[in-house]
């Protein structure tokens, strides 16, 4: 690992053979066991990146609101954020100092667009199911990853603290991509797909 001419960190060499015996390290170089907590949380934000990375490039293959790409975009880059951040211990003080953290104005945003949104899509009269559209189908993946990687952070929040920012963000961010599943069959002009109650009705007997 070097520093690159932009100041960043380069990545020289891809594997070192340290994490064969289960182990890994954090951001500050100390040892955690793969499968802790801190791990599991901030794996399952990547994953989430992966498939948010997945939804934005389905985006841009399709006719696509300007908005709806740059909002997945910036969410990109807030993800790769808080995998950092879940990255460092909870009492390092490089939480404090650095500037590319999770902040209010980031779970406000997300409020914003979603308040934007609800005030043009009818009510939801039943329960909806994924589909209608790829776009609403893949945004549905990403709320359902987004919910584990949200559970997967309050459990580590049990055992160390975790800022009320990042709890609220991936909350909020779960709601957003809930939404957003429907703005995108409002955008291309498909209707959701809804969860059939009559198939519990009882049979007429004739």
């Amino acid at each position: 690992m070097a520093r690159s001419a932009r100041g960043g960190v380069r990545l020289s060499k891809i594997y070192t053979k340290k994490g064969d015996a289960g182990s890994t390290q954090l951001a500050t170089g100390s040892a955690a066991q793969k499968h802790g907590l801190r791990i599991h949380a901030y794996g399952d934000v990547d994953e989430l990146n992966c498939v948010v990375g997945e939804l934005t490039t389905t985006l841009q293959q399709h006719e696509h609101e300007p908005a709806h790409l740059a909002g997945l975009l910036r969410i990109q880059q807030e993800l790769f954020d808080l995998g950092g951040e879940l990255a460092f211990p909870a009492d390092d003080p490089i939480i404090k100092y650095s500037k590319s953290y999770i902040r209010r104005a980031s779970v406000e945003q997300l409020e914003m667009e979603m308040d934007e949104w609800l005030a043009q899509l009818p009510p939801l009269a039943d329960f909806v199911l994924p589909g209608g559209h790829i776009v609403n189908a893949k945004a549905h993946v990403c709320r359902a990853v987004c919910r584990r990687a949200e559970r997967a952070i309050v459990a580590l929040h049990e055992h160390e603290p975790v800022r009320e920012e990042v709890l609220a963000y991936v909350n909020r961010l779960s709601d957003w991509l809930f939404v957003f599943s429907r703005e995108a069959c409002r955008f291309y002009g498909v209707a959701e797909l809804l969860w059939d109650q009559t198939r519990y009705a009882p049979k007429s007997s004739g």
